[in-house]
């Protein structure tokens, strides 16, 4: 049987907020409230954490999701889901969710999923419109262009498009989250880094290069991703509310 799985790379250590997924918000870690909110995408066969932390793994085993050990070498998560897919050789769809954006809709996964089985594409992904203007320049965020059926032409840090007249193009933001046939994960994460991939430091760029087809869906809002101190504030905001 070829099944869907949604992956979930978690690490330890991180440059401004270190040992985020097991921060406690209303008496759960953040990776369980990532994979809780996976658990209920219903085209889902496998829910998968892929960490390279024993804390991490026996914080997923205490509260009963499968987890994975993967090597302390991977560079980025697509190496590390690629680790996971490589023992299951039935997976023929593979999700990579970021374990630190709890928010994130299931129906939104869905999309994702839908994305890549639905559409002459090799990989899916998320963008949602941006209106303020100190977004559309911020290089943190990262932007995408797409053709009349919805496929990324680009994605850059830059402000994209350029508007060097009235400019009736819409601004569209990313949300790192991606849809993978088997053979795009294993043919994207085998391959060398390409000049694009490596100037904006983007790896999706890497795809685009390669040639593959990356499917968009567009959603209206964009999940918290849990990077800063004042990340992790807003989401607790956020369940102070009881809107999640």
């Amino acid at each position: 049987m070829d099944k869907t799985s949604i992956i979930i790379p978690a690490r330890y250590a991180s440059t401004r907020l270190e040992g985020k997924p097991l921060i406690k918000v209303n008496g759960k870690s953040i990776i369980e409230w990532v994979y809780t909110r996976a658990k209920s995408v219903k085209s889902a066969d496998e829910v998968i954490v892929a960490t390279d932390d024993k804390r991490i793994f026996d914080e997923v085993k205490s509260f009963g999701g499968d987890v994975e050990m993967t090597s302390v070498n991977h560079k980025c998560g697509s190496d590390r889901i690629k680790e996971v897919a490589s023992r299951h050789d039935d997976f023929k769809f593979i999700i990579n969710l970021q374990g630190d954006e709890p928010t994130i809709k299931p129906e939104n996964i869905e999309l994702v999923i839908n994305g890549v089985k639905d559409s002459n594409a090799d990989i899916s992904t998320l963008i949602y419109p941006i209106e303020d203007e100190h977004d559309i320049e911020n290089p943190n965020l990262v932007k995408c262009v797409i053709d009349n059926n919805g496929y990324a032409m680009y994605f850059s840090r830059s402000k994209i498009p350029f508007e060097r007249h009235d400019n009736p193009a819409p601004f569209y933001g990313h949300i790192g989250i991606y849809g993978y046939t088997r053979e795009a994960l294993f043919n994207m994460t085998e391959a060398s880094q390409t000049t694009c991939e490596i100037a904006e430091s983007l790896e999706q760029l890497r795809a685009l290069q390669m040639g593959m087809k990356i499917k968009t869906s567009i959603v209206t809002d964009k999940p918290i991703g849990i990077d800063t101190k004042e990340d992790l504030e807003k989401f607790k905001m956020i369940m102070g509310n009881n809107k999640l």
